[in-house]
């Protein structure tokens, strides 16, 4: 059973899905809280307060136990977008060709937007070819945020 814990952070609110197996299996930034039966347990404690310091500048890698389930092909997106260096970007034409598929950027995007587990899987900092921010589940402006703080701390 999935439980969940909604927490009020400096970007709005953070929401953290766990399973039984002690590991968080959605993480997401959300404006609105939402009308969920909130149940905070150490290991969604300890995600926050991680969030915290990422948002602080001081921490540049979540160490928590997750579990993410995707296609293989979101998995391999996925799996390439935790290449990305803290404070770097890539194109979503980059990942395609990293992945070897280079017409694929248009999944990649598809890919990115079913990221159950932003900041740990960190859609986003893949940005549209031209340089321009491009989606993000949680807004645009957040994600300048999110880039903003990575460049300034890296």
């Amino acid at each position: 059973m999935i439980k969940t814990a909604i927490y009020k952070f400096p970007l709005g609110y953070l929401k953290l899905c766990y399973n039984e197996a002690g590991k968080i299996t959605e993480l997401s930034i959300i404006q609105k809280s939402i009308d969920v039966k909130n149940i905070p347990n150490s290991l969604t404690d300890l995600v926050y307060f991680q969030v915290l310091e990422y948002l602080k500048g001081s921490r540049k890698i979540l160490d928590f136990p997750y579990e993410s389930h995707g296609t293989k092909f979101q998995e391999l997106v996925w799996a390439e977008l935790c290449k990305i260096p803290y404070g770097e970007t890539r194109t979503y034409k980059q990942i395609a060709e990293a992945i070897g598929n280079p017409k694929a950027y248009r999944a990649v995007g598809s890919a990115n937007n079913k990221n159950p587990i932003g900041l740990i899987v960190p859609c986003h900092r893949v940005i549209g070819v031209n340089g321009k921010l491009v989606g993000y589940a949680a807004g645009v402006s957040i994600k300048d945020k999110l880039l903003e703080l990575e460049r300034n701390n890296k």
